[in-house]
């Protein structure tokens, strides 16, 4: 049976309702902790987006389930020297219960700086070449490293955890999993896709961990519940690439004018319905998935973890 974890989500709320809900989640009985890494929200509505690495520096000291971004682009915005170090604290803060999950990113969250913000493939090449950084970083040895995309200059890292850093990679096409199952320690992806869950395997992943992350609107009233979701995540709608090129938050909000309600209806499960939330989180475990997350969108978190601690959680252990 998976492990169900929450999922934190950093573009809806600020650092002391994120420390809230983990607490919420830890008495609710949710096994582990995602939060995501932005800069930016993905659009207004969402309203926030504090930086990730001080938020686990309280969650290391309000809960003791384990934390993973969800994810960190170690790439543009962030060099990965200063990553490795900032992901290094966490898992000594942590008591070795953190995993640094990272991705190739978004242009909306990594051209702030005004660089380049390259094609996927060469991303991709940017993103392998982070992670060899960081792993020697985090032995806590000297490091000189002259690549094509960074260099490393006396770079040594003195506190680092007493076990390896967990590196999981997400991976949403075929390009990006043969990635995460060659280098990763894991595999993160958002959508219960057997089939990529399969290549991860075959590829090279064998047994490790593959977690997955999905979101909900838990509320009594279906029709509201589709109406937040519309209004506070229709980007998650869009099709394609736009996820990974728009470059601002005002982008996103003129593309989500192209959703409508009922494509929220058809694909987000809203309102109170325990079956369609029992659903939605076994649909993962049957498509070979060790760890579940899941978000909720709507102000009723209360309600939310009330409904998954006595009903769904339950409903989801017997279900194996």
């Amino acid at each position: 049976m998976p492990e169900y974890g929450y999922f934190l989500s950093c573009e809806q709320y600020g650092p002391a309702e994120l420390i809230e809900q983990a607490r919420m989640a830890e008495q609710a009985g949710f096994q582990a902790l995602w939060i995501s890494d932005h800069y930016h929200p993905w659009n207004d509505e969402q309203g926030q987006s504090p930086f990730v690495w001080s938020v686990i520096g309280a969650l290391s000291e309000a809960v003791s389930l384990p934390i993973e971004t969800a994810v960190t682009c170690p790439t543009v915005r962030m060099h990965p020297a200063v990553v490795a170090q900032a992901a290094a604290t966490s898992a000594v803060m942590t008591n070795n219960r953190f995993r640094l999950g990272v991705g190739s990113g978004e242009a909306l969250n990594e051209h702030i700086l005004g660089d380049h913000w390259p094609p996927a493939h060469v991303r991709l090449d940017m993103l392998e070449e982070a992670i060899q950084v960081m792993r020697r970083l985090f032995t806590g040895e000297e490091v000189n490293h002259h690549g094509p995309h960074y260099t490393v200059e006396n770079a040594r890292l003195y506190t680092v955890p007493d076990e390896p850093i967990p590196i999981d990679i997400s991976g949403f096409g075929p390009a990006a999993t043969q990635l995460a199952s060659r280098v990763g320690d894991g595999y993160i992806t958002v959508s219960p896709d057997e089939s990529m869950v399969e290549q991860y395997r075959k590829g090279g992943g064998g047994g490790k961990l593959v977690s997955g992350g999905t979101k909900v609107c838990y509320g009594t009233d279906k029709e509201e519940a589709v109406r937040t979701v519309h209004r506070l995540w229709a980007n998650e709608q869009l099709p394609g690439e736009l996820g990974q090129v728009l470059p601002s938050p005002a982008h996103f909000e003129q593309a989500q004018q192209l959703v409508t309600e009922d494509m929220v209806r058809e694909n987000r499960v809203c309102g109170d319905d325990l079956d369609e939330h029992v659903a939605e989180l076994k649909q993962f475990a049957d498509a070979g998935f060790d760890r579940v997350y899941v978000n909720q969108i709507g102000p009723d978190l209360r309600g939310f973890f009330d409904f998954y601690r006595t009903k769904v959680l339950p409903q989801l252990q017997q279900s194996v």
